[in-house]
């Protein structure tokens, strides 16, 4: 059961001696903290953010009107 691919090392040795987690535990672990971040989220009264970047006006004119090129 602990014998495996050890993807960093490229070699077959016994995983749990060797340190690799389960990829099950990660899954376990990473779905614990975001109910943890979730659950914060939902009891907090505020939250700050960052403020969305607004993009600058292109300096340019834009194309002429091409008419007579089957535009409709």
């Amino acid at each position: 059961g602990d014998f495996g691919f050890n993807a960093r090392t490229e070699v077959y040795e016994n995983l749990f001696k060797a340190g690799v987690i389960d990829p099950t535990k990660v899954s376990r672990v990473a779905l614990e903290n975001a109910a943890s971040i979730a659950g914060m989220l939902l009891t907090t009264e505020c939250v700050i953010a960052d403020r969305p970047k607004e993009e600058a006006a292109h300096a340019h004119g834009g194309a002429p009107d091409m008419g007579g090129m089957g535009g409709y």
